[in-house]
């Protein structure tokens, strides 16, 4: 088993071969490697990420079957089923890190900001679920200059979702809070840019 801080870095470092463009598919989706986790699955980390068709963990942490536990929602938001899928890989792999994963320009955060700015009818109510969970996150930026600035008050609208979904993995949950406390579990915090396919850990490392 993989500690918090052993499962970090096999992250960091599959993410720096995914930039340079030295990935090994061979090895982490090939027949044997296709046998091996068909018997058990040990994954190294639990990454709850955004549905977003650009940021497959697998494939931009360099990783191969049965390596990463992912959820992947819109708007890496936290809600009940998210929170169970969590404690549920956490508690029966013995997996010591997960990681919110969000990225740049995330279409539910832009969602968000466009509904704080007008409220639109068109939304379906299942969108709007999304949006009402982001909603908290972002909305106090508004009162600030950043709403003069649309690129940084997106960035920064993007990383206070991440530390708030964190936060909620963190102090939400008795299951993870225990695991936090006694078995070395750590929630961190990490944006993904489309632009460079650079992961930053940034909050919780």
């Amino acid at each position: 088993m993989d500690s918090a801080d052993q499962a970090l870095q096999r992250l960091r470092d599959g993410n720096l071969r995914f930039v340079a463009e030295v990935r090994n598919t061979d090895a982490q989706a090939g027949a044997s490697r296709r046998r091996e986790v068909a018997v058990a699955q040990n994954p190294f980390a639990i990454i709850l990420g955004c549905s977003d068709s650009r940021v497959p963990a697998e494939i931009i942490f360099d990783q191969g079957l049965g390596d990463l536990f992912v959820i992947r929602v819109a708007g890496n938001i936290v809600a009940p089923s998210q929170v169970g899928s969590v404690e549920f890989a956490a508690a029966r792999y013995a997996t010591r890190l997960v990681v919110v994963l969000g990225h740049s320009q995330c279409g539910a955060i832009l969602a968000t900001l466009e509904e704080l700015g007008r409220a639109s009818a068109e939304q379906s109510k299942n969108l709007r679920s999304i949006v009402d969970r982001v909603r908290p996150s972002v909305e106090p930026l508004l009162a600030t200059e950043l709403r003069h600035q649309p690129d940084a008050l997106v960035h920064q609208a993007v990383r206070a979702n991440i530390r708030v979904s964190a936060n909620q993995l963190r102090h939400g949950s008795e299951v993870l809070e225990q695991l936090i406390q006694t078995e070395g579990l750590r929630v961190v915090g990490a944006e993904y840019s489309l632009e460079t396919g650079l992961v930053d850990f940034f909050d919780g490392v």
